[in-house]
Formats: structure tokens, sequence, C-alpha cells
């Protein structure tokens, strides 16, 4: 006889051990236990951010069995999958669209495990716990961001709706070098390429990787003020504080890898990454002064570089943005799922859906037609 299932609804990770969370996370680095406590213990994903966790945990004979990262939100900022007007929609016809329950990693676009479990059952359980659970609160809806394919396959069986985005990803062909992937590129992608390499160097840019115990607080400090100067100059407030990124730092820093531009010893640009497996995330970036192609230099072309010569597999470059393509970044597919209380707008928003996959797929294989890459004769 099986044993018994049990969901509950928690606040916090602080009576969920490390290895028992982290044995359901698949190795993704962004719903690790240190991550995601991070975010909670620096309070930028809290009640008062507009992120209330209220995570669900799954036990089988009191052991964790799932878990599901799980937020109450009173807004859709962070979340980069847009139903601004959804929202619109629900409010110009009297009915509240928050607060409503998001699965995601806070400010984080990055498709991974969102059903922590190591059965295709056990994912579809949480899946339906989650909408009984909204049901519960009576909130509008239950919405799950950048779900993996696992996840997306429980989903579907537990009656979400699928929404499709796209991203750009680096690949690697197990170039020997960077001039190996270079050699593959078309050539007026090669061009540009080396055309802005060469002028970020007429500058006087040169680079260095930095990895784990090589970061320091002076490294972590400059890169905190470029990062925070990227929001203000965009007339927002950054959503990570510095407390964040040094808790980060202090319980998983083999995870951080900073891209550091210098002038003649002085830092200018800097990119922060996340490596975790044969992956490497492109988070976020700065500089302290505008050069043409710096921020394709620091962001792309170096994180490339890094990933040849570590041999990592694949570079995820972070949300949206066409340009990536001239620097051999191609698109994948990204996926949420939607969960709505009111079945009028259910059925509307349906529609919409379906209309909006069919050109997203179309928007996709129209990109990949414009590739950056020598044409296989």
């Amino acid at each position: 006889m099986s044993s018994k299932v049990e969901i509950v609804v928690v606040d916090s990770l602080s009576d969920v051990t490390a290895d028992a969370w982290n044995a359901l996370s698949g190795g993704n680095p962004f719903v690790q236990h240190a991550y995601l406590s991070a975010m909670h213990d620096s309070k930028c994903a809290a009640k008062k951010t507009g992120w209330q966790p209220t995570y669900l945990l799954m036990r089988r004979g009191g052991a964790l069995a799932g878990a599901m990262p799980l937020y109450l939100k009173s807004h859709s900022r962070g979340e980069y999958v847009f139903d601004h007007a959804w929202a619109d929609a629900f409010e110009r016809h009297g009915i509240q669209y928050y607060p409503k329950l998001l699965s995601a990693v806070p400010f984080t676009p990055v498709t991974g495990p969102r059903l922590l479990a190591s059965s295709h059952a056990d994912r579809v359980l949480l899946a339906r716990g989650a909408i009984q659970f909204a049901r519960q609160l009576d909130v509008s809806s239950m919405h799950l961001l950048f779900a993996s394919a696992d996840d997306v396959e429980a989903l579907t069986e537990a009656g979400y709706m699928l929404r499709e985005g796209v991203q750009f990803h680096w690949e690697n062909a197990e170039y020997e070098n960077f001039d190996a992937f270079l050699a593959t590129m078309s050539h007026d992608k090669r061009k540009k390429m080396k055309q802005d390499s060469r002028r970020v160097a007429d500058a006087g840019v040169t680079f260095r990787w930095l990895r784990g115990q090589e970061i320091g607080s002076a490294e972590l400090d400059f890169f905190y003020e470029c990062y925070e100067r990227t929001y203000r100059e965009h007339w927002n407030p950054p959503y990570l504080s510095r407390a964040f990124f040094d808790q980060v730092h202090r319980t998983m820093p083999d995870a951080l890898m900073l891209v550091i531009g210098e002038v003649d010893g002085e830092p200018l640009s800097v990119a922060l990454n996340v490596v975790e497996g044969g992956t490497m995330y492109g988070r976020y970036w700065g500089t302290r002064e505008f050069i043409s192609g710096l921020h394709f230099e620091t962001c792309y072309t170096q994180g490339i570089r890094y990933c040849i010569a570590e041999g990592l597999e694949s570079f995820e470059g972070g949300a949206q943005g066409v340009h990536k393509m001239s620097r051999g970044l191609m698109p994948t597919p990204t996926w949420s799922a939607h969960w709505v209380a009111d079945d009028r707008f259910a059925a509307a928003i349906a529609d919409f859906l379906d209309q909006e996959t069919e050109a997203m797929g179309e928007h996709i294989e129209e990109l990949e037609g414009h590739t950056p890459f020598k044409l296989k004769r």
C-alpha cells in the first residue's frame, strides 16, 4: 500500500532541509534552496514587494516528495511573461485580477523545473494541488512561468492552458576555439563581430573572467554599482539588493561568474552570469561609460568565449532580444502555463492563446530563416 500523500503550504524554506529540497531541483541553480532562500532572506521576494511566499510541499509518508515555489502576487512586475492586458480586461469588467498565484523564480526568466518531483505522476499532483489551493484562496488565476519540458507535460494533463514565448540561446558545437566558432558564421555576421571586438579593443578595453572565490568584495561592489545604474537609467529601482548577491556569493559561490571590462586597470563594464553543470545563464550587465559594441562584447562575445574555453554546452542569453541572433544565439521556445477560475475569461484567454501560439510558431520559423550561420550546401 502506498503512503499517504499530504500537500501543505509554507511561507518559508527555513524548516525544509537543503538536501531534501535540492534532491528535487534537477540541478537547476535558480530553484536550489540557497538561491530561493537568498531571495527571501534579503526581502527582495517578500509580501512587501508583492511576492508573498506560499510554497507547496508534498509529503509522502512524512518525507518530502514534491515542492513548488509559489507566490501570492499583487502585481505582474518582475515576471517577463506579460499578462497586463488580461489584468486590464478583468478590471474593466469589475473583476479583481490581483492577487493571483504564481509559480516562478522571482525576477529570473530562465526555463527550469517548477513542479519539483521525481515522477510525472507527482508533478501532476502538484499542478492539481496548486489549482485546489487557488480555489481555496478564491484568487483569479494560477500561473507557472518558464516551465521545463517535464512540467509542460504534467501541466497539460492537469488542465492548464499553455503559452509559448521565445528566448535566444547559444549551443556549443564542440568548437575547438573561438575562431572555429566564428568560421561557422556568415560573412557579414562574422565581420560585424570582429569589427565590434576591434572597436572595443581600440578603446583600450581588456577583459577578465572571475568565478567563485576569485570574486571579491571590490568586484561585487563594482558589479552592483553598474547593476543599479542600469536600472536607474530606465527609471526603475533595482529588483535585487546587494544583500541578495552577497548571500548567493556566500552560499553558492561557484555558481557566479563575472566578466569585467577594464581600461588601464580600472573597471569599466561588467556582466554577471550563473554557471551550473554545462550551462551558463546570462543575467545582468552594466557599464560606467558607453562605448560602441561594449554591451555585445561584455555580455555575449565574452560569454561565448568563456563557454568554449570551459567546454560548456550552452549559453542562455536572458529574456527577449532578437539582436542576440547576430552573435549566434538562436531562437528557442519557452513555455508558461495558466489556469483561470472564471470560465468566461478562461475561454477568452484560451482562444487568444491559440492564436498567439500559431503566430509565435510562425515568428520563430521566420527567425530561424535569418540564421547568422553559413547555410549548409
